[in-house]
């Protein structure tokens, strides 16, 4: 793994979609895969990897490209998502010594061009890179209390 890649703290860093972003004043937080003493990455980070590795370190998916491995679009969702809601499976090439690809889901990023406010399209193959999302729901769409919900975390935004 190399030094740059490995992390336990989260960095500092702007979205450039101001749509799915923060306004820049909060820290971004790292998009965190686990590194195993036997090699392998996952996403999402567990204390011991699928083999009964020990955890040894972290690898920032933030500044990396993926590719989209498949997605579909979910037209009936839980209260306060999106909807539609376009989900993508998206497969992360990590370098040498790095370990194997690491796979992650998450939510394609709205379009900022689109007037009807919808997302990016995107097709098995094509590049996406991941962006922060302070608000990945509506707080206060559910039964608990808004101030209980936090959903922040990252979608995936196609690489031009």
């Amino acid at each position: 793994m190399s030094e740059n890649d490995t992390t336990t703290e989260a960095n500092t860093a702007e979205s450039d979609d101001g749509r799915d972003g923060n306004d820049g004043n909060d820290a971004e937080p790292a998009f965190e895969a686990a590194a195993y003493a036997d090699g392998t990455v996952t996403y999402p980070p567990h204390p011991v990897g699928p083999n009964g590795a020990e955890r040894v370190g972290s690898v920032d998916l933030r500044d990396r490209e993926a590719r989209v491995v498949t997605w579909t679009t979910s037209t009936a969702t839980p209260p306060g998502v999106r909807e539609p809601n376009t989900l993508a499976i998206v497969e992360f090439e990590l370098d040498e010594g790095d370990g194997p690809p690491v796979r992650a889901l998450g939510q394609v990023a709205a379009d900022p061009d689109d007037p009807d406010g919808g997302t990016y399209d995107v097709a098995i193959g094509d590049r996406v890179e991941p962006v922060y999302a302070d608000e990945l729901r509506e707080p206060g769409a559910g039964i608990r209390e808004p101030e209980s919900q936090s959903w922040d975390g990252f979608r995936f935004r196609p690489v031009e």
